[in-house]
């Protein structure tokens, strides 16, 4: 995947862990010989002229010791839920390493913006917030019935979209123990469908890196 900014400065980078060796080896010669050192789930690299490059464990990897453990434990098969979610859209699945073992895609429909102004806008804001959390009833459902029975074996849950949708998902009680096993990380999908639940499979067994370069000397 390219490469995007990060904010506070620096470049976010998503290396899949097959080829997390490379990676490493290609820092090294771009970089010279790195020191590291490990904060909670984040190895930090520092090269030789002073690049840094701070390496996340994907969800549901244990805390790393080191560089090697990390490097180890990303390649390992995980078993994930997935819970894609916009307004109007939901994708729910299960992954075995890259394996999507199972999904469920539904749309609902909730009403788009209108520019109308006074009482009319206001029945129309009321039928639109209705609408959207009929859409979250169903979404919740599917979670129910493809992860709730899963939590167990589960070794995170990944969540992508937008942020208030999939919030709004995990807010009934029944997917306590879902919520629970929500993972920091969030993907940023488009509207969910099976193409995208299958990119998220990809996104969250990713290494993400934050690669900050070395400043030029002076500057």
């Amino acid at each position: 995947m390219p490469a995007r900014p990060a904010a506070g400065g620096g470049r976010w980078v998503d290396v899949d862990p097959a080829r997390l060796p490379r990676w490493l080896a290609g820092f090294a010669d771009r970089h010279g010989e790195s020191s590291s050192a490990v904060d909670g789930a984040v190895v930090r690299l520092v090269g030789a002229d002073g690049s840094i490059a701070e390496l996340h464990s994907p969800p549901g990897a244990p805390p790393p010791a080191g560089l090697d453990e990390l490097v180890a434990a990303a390649q390992q098969s995980r078993r994930l839920g997935l819970l894609v979610a916009r307004q109007a859209a939901v994708a729910v699945g299960v992954a075995e390493g890259d394996r999507l073992v199972s999904s469920k895609v539904d749309s609902s429909y909730v009403q788009g913006r209108t520019a109308a102004g006074g009482w009319s806008q206001h029945r129309f804001a009321r039928r639109r917030e209705n609408q959207a959390k009929a859409a979250a009833g169903v979404a919740a459902d599917i979670v129910a019935r493809l992860l709730l029975p899963e939590a167990r074996r589960l070794d995170a849950v990944v969540t992508g979209g937008d942020r208030r949708a999939v919030d709004a998902v995990l807010s009934d009680p029944r997917l306590a123990p879902v919520a629970a096993l929500r993972a920091e990380r969030f993907l940023d999908l488009p509207e969910p469908r099976l193409a995208v639940l299958q990119q998220a499979v990809v996104a969250a067994r990713a290494v993400r890196v934050r690669i900050r370069d070395a400043q030029p000397a002076g500057s």
